[in-house]
């Protein structure tokens, strides 16, 4: 007998919804939200999928699939700010933080979503209320990754001209569990091809930060607690074997051609290079990136037993975070329960 997956999708939308009554958790389980469905006279969609295999394919044709290549993202900010969905912690402004007594550790997030109408919901809410429409593999998928992130080790693209290697560097850190990646001063006036299948997609599950300027982003990195690591080729540049890589890194690489500028040497905490025994004496800058990020990640394993470290709770946010960026259909869903919820304790 074939094997069937039946997902619920229930549509809430005509419920009237009252702002969040206080900052203090509400709780509300799905079987409770589900027990009160069939008396609003609500529909329900199911599909049932022949084998596990194509439940996932057909999985992966509904997941949204954003038009946006690398180049939209980058230039345009709302594009970037448009892929994080749970609540950010605000940048420190200017006499907030102290350069000498920077955050012991840094995590982006806040317990919160905040929909449409102004309601707050937490993590374990939208776990709770998305899971069930996303299939098992897919969670499985989402937890496995969760459990190899880190917000540790950071990285820095300065200046690059070629969304090619930008892109080719998102894949590297999707696939190293480097979460962070910052983007400093792009010129969006020159004309670049679209490299969504160089990235793979991986820039929809990265946070990405933009930046205007170096100093502006070597600033806040400093206070979340980084040290900022420059590759460079000099003498007092620091062989990445030698690094202990446990300790939280931004790890910044160049232009294509002219590298690293100089403000951003100066800037750094330390030069570091890749030993090379060739003839060249330079990596392509993705291929430098991918490198660093891979020396990074052995070596935090090699110290450490693992590279992911988030908390319990920060891997609860994330995952949160990683189920609304799912698809479309997933923001729906949390939106319509959020608006039953009210409802209900209304």
């Amino acid at each position: 007998m074939s094997a069937c997956k039946t997902l619920f999708c229930a549509s809430l939308s005509s419920f009237k919804c009252t702002p969040y009554p206080s900052p203090r958790s509400l709780s509300l389980s799905l079987s409770s939200l589900l027990h009160h469905l069939p008396h609003a006279g609500l529909k329900f969609t199911s599909r049932c999928y022949t084998s596990a295999q194509s439940a996932t394919s057909l999985e992966a044709i509904e997941e949204d699939q954003p038009n946006d290549t690398v180049r939209d993202l980058l230039t345009k900010h709302e594009g970037v700010s448009r892929l994080m969905k749970m609540e950010r912690k605000p940048l420190l402004l200017e006499g907030e933080f102290s350069e000498s007594e920077p955050q012991a550790r840094w995590f982006p997030y806040l317990d919160r979503y905040r929909c449409e109408n102004g309601y707050l919901m937490s993590s374990g809410e939208i776990i709770g209320a998305v899971s069930p429409c996303i299939s098992d593999v897919r969670q499985e998928r989402f937890r496995n990754v969760v459990r190899n992130r880190s917000y540790s080790v950071c990285l820095v693209v300065e200046g690059l001209c070629d969304f090619g290697n930008v892109s080719a560097a998102f894949r590297s850190a999707d696939a190293l569990g480097v979460q962070s990646v910052h983007v400093v001063s792009f010129d969006a006036n020159k004309r670049y091809k679209d490299n969504r299948h160089v990235s793979m997609g991986a820039e929809k599950w990265l946070d990405i930060e933009l930046w205007d300027s170096t100093k502006e982003c070597f600033k806040i990195l400093k206070s979340r607690g980084y040290r900022i690591a420059t590759t460079h080729v000099g003498m007092d540049a620091v062989s990445i074997y030698d690094l202990d890589w446990s300790c939280p890194t931004a790890i910044v690489v160049g232009n294509e051609n002219r590298g690293i500028s100089d403000e951003a040497l100066e800037l750094s905490d330390l030069h570091c290079s890749i030993p090379m025994n060739g003839m060249v004496d330079s990596f392509n800058v993705s291929v430098a990136a991918g490198i660093l990020m891979h020396h990074a990640v052995c070596d935090r394993v090699s110290r450490m037993g693992h590279h992911g470290d988030l908390t319990v709770e920060e891997s609860q946010i994330l995952l949160a975070e990683f189920s609304l960026r799912h698809s479309q259909s997933a923001i729906s869903i949390v939106q319509d329960y959020a608006q039953r919820k009210a409802a209900i304790l209304s």
